[in-house]
């Protein structure tokens, strides 16, 4: 065309973020990693992170999103089929996540560290798609409970440990790998499980056996390949193993009734069944339903926390990345003040959510020790109500940041902003963690305790932290009150952020997370930094290079 003629030259535009190393240009990730006792995976996390910052494994996460599965209820002659198809983009990912161990790796593969290596892997995943999360996190919360059932850990843990992704719709033992989803909630009841009517009839003559009769109004990941679920058994409220095909190869009696149409999480199912005598296995005592079933929940919990966190991470990269190409009125974005000062406040959040997750997933491997132990009880429900709290607002400013191009589906911002509430309500909404965490502290003095010695190494380092520290364990003193709960949760998870980032980051993220988080005066909303934050050297440790 006569350069006369031409209207349209693409300027002052970014180019995309791709082909990059999600793990080495992370640098709060790789430090949290080798800090909580998993340097020994950083070489292969390194690879997993440029797999998945690679242009092909991107495009396969934005495919799995815009071709959600479907529901195939029937087959061509009218049988039942009640199976969920994917696009091959999906199953990709899966198959990348199984290889690297996502869904049982620690329990296959015990090691000290491997939590955290595992939840670093996660992390980053999640940047790509979070859909395929789900899937992952139910087995991973369910293996170490199948493990104690002998009937059942014989025949399905070395599916469940193997890291070959199977997809075939077929009877486990058919297939090279296996994949648990989950089924607790009801309409009547929601989060009070123990209003679920779902029966669960015991099969006479086979000790163990029973036949569910009732329904589940979320049913997470319905296309796996067996499920705990919980219904009223003689005893009380039980939990039960149902494999997707019984053990004498027929298709159980599930019936998928719709797949759910959802705000986010597209890529991944969730449906609603129906038991019409579905076949199960009783997993613990009968009455004994919800404590078994807490168990794979509080695995999950920490996968929420550290879900969340890489999304604020992807979110945060797109900011900043954006800001650097992007010029208004002669001055690149990032050089700006007022755009600084968010960037720097979103990049504070960040670290101080990685900080916090991995803090928690180090207590998962050290379970085995008393005041680890004791921590855990606390953290996991204060760190996954603060962390996925804070996510939604994050991502939501992040998005701002990026501008118009930002609220356009071509781009990763709409995804990660549908998918940023997902997390709290996802294994337990904030109440409910509010709740536990007073729980946990309603059941002896070792959690307070536990807090208290996680908090003195930073005591001294900083006079802000230092009042806060004080205020959270006298608050801890005092009569459990629920109308504070939520407050509570706040203290503790600002406490142990402040906490880790004074002892650890470098010191203008810890001055600055003092400055705005704990000092007060600053405002509600991001970009609201006091003066004296050194908001360029924030900014330049949180931008992947």
């Amino acid at each position: 065309m006569d350069a006369h003629f031409r209207t349209h030259e693409v300027a002052n535009q970014p180019s995309p973020l791709v082909d990059y190393d999600l793990f080495a240009t992370d640098r709060p990730l790789a430090e949290a990693t080798a800090r909580e006792g998993a340097d020994w995976a950083a070489a292969g996390l390194g690879a997993f992170g440029r797999v998945l910052g690679s242009a092909e494994v991107i495009a396969a996460g934005v495919q799995a999103e815009r071709h959600p599965p479907v529901l195939k209820s029937f087959d061509r002659f009218g049988r039942r089929r009640d199976e969920v198809e994917f696009h091959p983009a999906w199953h990709r990912l899966l198959a990348l996540a199984v290889a690297e161990g996502l869904h049982t790796g620690p329990w296959a593969e015990p090691r000290a560290g491997a939590h955290v290596a595992r939840a670093a892997a996660f992390y980053m995943l999640g940047q790509v798609e979070s859909g395929v999360q789900c899937p992952l996190a139910m087995t991973y919360g369910a293996a170490p409970v199948v493990a104690r059932v002998p009937a059942i850990a014989r025949d399905w843990l070395p599916r469940l440990y193997s890291r070959r992704y199977d997809p075939h719709f077929a009877p486990a033992a058919a297939k090279t790998g296996a994949l648990m989803g989950m089924g607790m909630t009801e309409k009547q009841g929601g989060s009070d499980v123990r209003a679920n009517t779902t029966r669960a009839e015991p099969v006479p003559g086979e000790p163990g056996a029973y036949r569910l009769i009732g329904h589940k109004w979320f049913f997470s990941a319905p296309m796996c390949d067996a499920f705990l679920v919980l219904a009223q058994a003689p005893g009380g409220l039980s939990c039960f193993f149902l494999p997707r095909w019984t053990p004498d190869g027929e298709l159980n009696a599930l019936r998928l009734q719709r797949l759910k149409d959802k705000l986010g999480d597209r890529a991944n199912a969730s449906g609603e069944v129906e038991f019409e005598g579905a076949w199960a296995w009783l997993v613990g005592e009968e009455g004994r339903g919800i404590a078994t079933i807490l168990e794979t929940a509080t695995y999950t919990r920490l996968d929420c926390a550290v879900a969340s966190a890489g999304l604020m991470r992807q979110a945060l990269a797109q900011a900043t990345h954006h800001a650097r190409q992007r010029t208004a009125f002669e001055r690149r974005l990032v050089d700006q003040p007022l755009m600084a000062n968010v960037l720097a406040d979103l990049a504070l959040e960040t670290e101080a959510a990685v900080a916090l997750a991995f803090r928690l997933a180090h207590a998962f491997d050290r379970g085995d020790h008393p005041r680890e132990a004791a921590l855990r009880r606390l953290l996991t429900p204060a760190a996954k109500y603060w962390i996925c709290k804070r996510t939604p607002a994050m991502t939501a400013e992040a998005l701002e940041a990026v501008g118009g191009n930002g609220y356009v589906e071509e781009g990763p911002m709409p995804r990660l902003y549908r998918q940023a509430p997902l997390n709290s309500l996802w294994e337990g909404a904030g109440n409910l963690m509010a709740l536990d965490a007073l729980r946990a502290l309603g059941r002896g003095r070792e959690p307070a305790e536990a807090l208290a010695a996680e908090l003195a190494p930073a005591k001294g380092g900083d006079r802000r932290l230092d009042r806060h520290i004080v205020t959270t364990l006298e608050a801890l003193a005092r009569p459990a009150d629920q109308a504070d709960a939520r407050r509570l949760c706040e203290q503790v998870a600002l406490a142990v952020q402040g906490a880790l980032l004074v002892r650890f980051a470098p010191a203008a993220v810890a001055d600055g997370f003092c400055a705005s988080r704990l000092a007060g005066g600053s405002g509600r909303c991001f970009g609201a930094l006091p003066a004296g934050v050194d908001a360029p050297a924030i900014i330049a440790r949180a931008t992947p290079a």
